[in-house]
């Protein structure tokens, strides 16, 4: 009889080793490495949500454009043409650039669409040129008139279009008109009344009236009041007959020419103390 013997091996315990107690660290670095940036994280989000890093000369405001600047992407050589009433920090503010800012991700195709959306830019070109390199071109529209829209005054251009950050106190020269629709239908008065220069200088303002007619305001105080239809020829009428007839100039009160053919006046009032004021200089020129 052969003896059969069964050997049976018991797996060994392992010691922990130096490498099993560095996989260990690792695993408890990275859990706790995480745990610290989520609450890192989230305390960033609730300082930039609150505004507390978003001031003036803010260090965190610029690490983007000094991270940038180390790889070459600053924007540190930016060219502007055709600005002449507004700021350049007002542009750049409107498409998120400042000098030596990050240009990372910059698009300009999408520059070019938030110029041209700007109320006073009428047409835009922006250019990337690597690394860091932006030339921006534009056309600003040019203020034509002040148009008095209840208490509120805005600057427009020829197409009645108001542009934001112009200060109608600042051009007090402009042409002056009030109504509702009158910044669209200015350009055709003024354009109009231009050609006859004597009138040009008596005119103050202009009211639109219904979003149909005109009211012309005179500094001596004249009203005159142009129809719906044909008031081209009513002006060009009213400028003839104070040419022949010194017509604004006879202290009267208001031109009516809205009845087509007819123009009728209103005689101002005379005060009883201007009569007698009159009579008074006739009495001691007589002397």
């Amino acid at each position: 009889m052969t003896d059969t013997t069964l050997h049976v091996y018991e797996r060994p315990r392992r010691s922990l080793s130096w490498l099993d107690r560095g996989n260990e660290f690792r695993v408890r670095f990275a859990v706790r490495a995480s745990a610290l940036l989520f609450l890192g994280a989230v305390i960033s989000t609730g300082l930039i949500r609150g505004e507390y890093l978003d001031y003036e000369g803010s260090r965190w405001l610029q690490l983007p454009g000094k991270a940038a600047g180390v790889v070459g992407m600053a924007a540190e050589d930016i060219t502007i043409t055709g600005l002449s009433h507004h700021d350049p920090e007002a542009l750049l503010g409107a498409i998120g650039i400042a000098p030596g800012g990050s240009l990372i991700g910059f698009d300009a195709a999408v520059a070019r669409r938030i110029l041209e959306n700007l109320d006073w830019i009428e047409a835009a070109k922006v250019q990337r040129r690597f690394p860091n390199q932006l030339d921006i071109s534009v056309r600003e529209r040019e203020p034509f008139a002040i148009w008095q829209r209840g208490p509120s005054y805005y600057i427009i251009d020829k197409s009645g279009t108001a542009m934001s950050g112009l200060s109608a106190a600042e051009l007090v020269r402009l042409p002056l008109v009030t109504g509702e629709g009158a910044n669209k239908a200015a350009a055709d008065l003024i354009n109009q009344v231009s050609a006859y220069p004597d009138l040009l200088l008596q005119v103050k303002a202009a009211a639109r009236v219904g979003d149909r007619r005109w009211t012309l305001y005179l500094d001596s105080g004249i009203t005159v009041q142009l129809p719906e239809q044909g008031w081209q020829d009513a002006i060009r009428m009213v400028d003839e007959l104070h040419k022949s007839q010194r017509l604004l100039s006879k202290g009267i009160k208001s031109v009516d020419l809205r009845l087509d053919g007819r123009v009728m006046v209103e005689v101002a009032e005379v005060k009883a103390e201007d009569v007698e004021t009159g009579k008074k200089k006739k009495v001691a020129k007589s002397h």
